[in-house]
This record gives structure tokens, C-alpha cells and sequence, in this order.
């Protein structure tokens, strides 16, 4: 893969795991999806793994660009800035990531 597009994938899987993340907890999805109901456990388990996996695909992405200790750090920096992104974002515009939950409305 280039480096460029290693460069860009870092910043969006780190992002994607963030907010896969957080429509995994209640409280969130509820707030996204503007329903009082609780997404379902296959649901949940699915955005989980979508998270997590995304977020190790942020790692490799930094480990292909750099040398490990240098990779390590880029990939935590891109972390905390996709966390304060996606906390901002539900603050003010939950609805915006409506996208993110899978293209529907529970």
C-alpha cells in the first residue's frame, strides 16, 4: 500500500472505530437514532467488533507508514483526536451519525 493512502486510512479507521464505539453503548444510540429504544445484542456485538476492528486496522495502517515506536504514538494521536471528533459530534449533532449505525432507523 503507499504511503499516502496509509496516511489517510490511519485518521478515518481510527474515526470509524470511535464512533462504532460509541453507537455500541445505549445511551448513544439512543441519542443517534432518537429512539427510547436499546439497540439489539446482535447489534451491539456487531458494532463492537466493527470498533475494535477498525481501531487495529488504524495500528496496522500506522505500522506499515513507520517504525513501530514512532507508529505507536501517530496511531494514539490519531485516537485522541477521532475520541474528542466523535465527542464533539454527539454533543452537538448526534444525528449526524445516523450513517455510521448502519442506514437505518431503529
Amino acid at each position: 500500500m503507499s504511503d499516502w493512502l496509509n496516511t489517510l486510512m490511519a485518521p478515518l479507521l481510527a474515526h470509524a472505530g470511535m464512533v462504532w464505539l460509541a453507537l455500541a453503548m445505549p445511551v448513544h444510540w439512543q441519542q443517534v437514532q432518537d429512539t427510547r429504544s436499546e439497540p439489539e445484542p446482535g447489534t451491539q456485538r456487531r458494532l463492537r467488533v466493527l470498533g475494535a476492528a477498525a481501531l487495529g486496522g488504524a495500528l496496522v495502517a500506522c505500522l506499515q507508514r513507520d517504525h513501530p515506536s514512532m507508529a505507536v504514538l501517530v496511531w494514539v494521536m490519531w485516537l485522541t483526536v477521532a475520541a474528542v471528533v466523535v465527542t464533539l459530534g454527539l454533543a452537538w449533532r448526534p444525528r449526524t451519525w445516523r450513517l455510521w449505525a448502519g442506514w437505518r432507523r431503529s
